[in-house]
């Protein structure tokens, strides 16, 4: 299979991440940070000779962007501006995946190349999106194929001579020999943030570890860890402090830690750097509950001004964390998240409402029971903020494996991909649970978390900042204690602002008839 473009001086390939399908609980932050996997493939593609590059993502276009009335970019003003010559696809997140199609059918019509990655591209969705105007999909990562894909359009090269790629010939997916992943990742280009158009970012991401060992049933990263040096990521953090003067941080490292000398040695650096520069940097990580045993580590991290810990607690119920392949009990979660709260980290409790049995687990509980054992448990650890998902058999999944052997996914000619955000009941739930209480009761209790009632507490702090002199012997550490409850406060009422708009649009779509629907489908009555 060959594509050949027309000979020219310069070409211009555009990634695009396509926007959220709907207002949803990431839409806070969508607009103040971006994708790194579609920075680094563009950021590698920028090194072919004659092409240049632009990443537009269509949930953050707070400068100029040119926007579309029903929502993302106005991709055919986008064209007349500047004419792109291959288009590629972020296909990291699933619910974006009709966007992506969308956008695809646009350019293909105008004789655009368009190629799609990501997480979302397995065995099962790649012979959908080949028939959806997508020419090629990368599988795998995408920094080493994209320059090989560029070469090939270019000059009009066969693509069955590159590896790790899917396309249609004749009718049929070809599918060419897997590309092994990148080893080494420090001989791979920086993320160069500057290739983002008409973006706006507080938060930049940042990373130095792919793949993780855990193997959760749930999640499509799988594979044996690999590591770049610390001395990369504080590279990309000088680089980004000193060209555009950010300051706050996401490592995007599935779990933080891993690697455990080489993390303590990145601490040290970062630290080092921010005293060298003299600026306080923040940084976010996503780390595993478990961390909280390791002091030498905790402490490392403070000094580094890891302030803002994600972690994934899942549920505190027994049994289903045993379905996750969770070692963890309950009552040691308690303890290891306090030990967090002494080292003065925030905590942001990432939870899975109602996750379904195995096979022959006898397990039971109502609604009513899962809310109470969510609040007691969020209450008792004090999280600082919280996050409530429903359970998503994603492609790949082993989770999807098993729902789909057991016949409970719901027809995506009802749910579609566009329904695959962690907001909407996609399976059907263990008795004696519906979908629809799965919905409403892991909303309530984000309801019960965020929620207008702290306006008054949250004034009352403020009226109470004078006290803080009574802590002559520890000024800081009054101040510590009076703004983490301002901050959570302040937190949890525009929480339920969040909550407020989302329940709003819910209401106004049509999710609950086609639930009804897919449900028969099923064989429910």
């Amino acid at each position: 299979m060959k594509y050949t473009l027309p000979p020219k001086k310069r070409y211009l390939l555009r990634i695009v991440i396509p926007v959220y399908p709907a207002f949803n609980v990431y839409s806070y932050f969508a607009d103040r940070t971006t994708s790194l996997g579609a920075v680094c493939v563009a950021s590698s593609a920028r090194e072919v000779e004659g092409w240049e590059v632009e990443v537009i993502d269509e949930n953050n276009l707070r400068r100029f962007g040119p926007l579309s009335a029903s929502g993302g970019v106005d991709h055919e003003l986008l064209q007349e501006l500047r004419p792109a010559d291959v288009v590629g696809f972020y296909g990291g997140l699933t619910s974006t995946i009709p966007r992506v199609y969308d956008i695809a059918r646009f350019y293909k019509s105008r004789g655009v190349i368009t190629v799609a990655g990501g997480q979302h591209f397995v065995d099962e969705t790649i012979p959908e999106a080949l028939s959806s105007d997508i020419d090629c999909i990368v599988l795998g990562e995408g920094e080493e194929a994209i320059k090989e894909l560029l070469c090939a359009f270019r000059k009009g090269d066969d693509l069955s001579l590159i590896t790790g790629i899917a396309y249609e010939a004749d009718g049929e997916v070809i599918r060419t020999p897997a590309r092994p992943p990148i080893q080494d990742l420090d001989a791979l280009p920086m993320p160069d943030f500057s290739l983002l158009r008409y973006a706006r970012i507080l938060l930049f991401p940042v990373g130095r570890v792919r793949g993780c060992g855990m193997n959760c049933e749930f999640c499509a990263v799988k594979g044996k860890p690999r590591y770049a040096s610390a001395d990369r990521l504080v590279e990309q953090v000088s680089r980004i402090v000193e060209t555009m003067g950010g300051r706050q941080f996401l490592i995007v490292d599935d779990l933080f830690g891993q690697d455990r000398d080489e993390t303590l040695r990145l601490c040290s650096l970062l630290k080092n750097y921010q005293e060298y520069i003299g600026k306080r940097l923040k940084f976010t990580v996503q780390i595993r509950l478990d961390k909280a045993k390791d002091t030498e580590l905790l402490k490392a991290m403070r000094n580094a001004g890891i302030t803002f810990l994600a972690i994934g607690f899942e549920s505190p119920i027994a049994e289903e964390l045993k379905a996750m392949n969770k070692s963890l009990k309950p009552e040691e979660m308690l303890g290891l998240t306090r030990t967090f709260h002494r080292f003065g980290f925030y905590v942001h409790g990432m939870f899975i409402f109602a996750y379904p049995m195995r096979e022959g687990v006898g397990f039971n509980m109502s609604a009513e029971e899962r809310v109470k054992h969510y609040r007691r448990f969020i209450k008792k650890a004090r999280i600082d903020t919280i996050q409530m998902v429903l359970p998503v058999p994603l492609p790949g999944t082993a989770l999807r494996e098993r729902l789909a052997r057991q016949n409970r996914i719901y027809p995506r000619e009802n749910l579609g991909w566009e329904y695959y955000d962690a907001s909407f009941p996609l399976f059907e739930p263990d008795p004696p649970l519906t979908a629809e209480e799965m919905q409403f009761a892991g909303q309530k209790v984000m309801g019960h978390f965020y929620h207008l009632r702290y306006l008054f507490l949250f004034l009352l702090n403020i009226l109470s900042f004078p006290y803080l002199l009574l802590y002559v012997f520890s000024i800081k550490s009054g101040w510590r204690r009076w703004y983490r409850r301002w901050r959570n406060y302040f937190y949890r009422i525009m929480g339920s602002k969040v909550l407020k708009k989302w329940n709003f649009q819910m209401q106004r779509g049509r999710f609950f008839s086609k639930l009804k629907e897919a449900e028969l489908r099923i064989g429910k009555h």
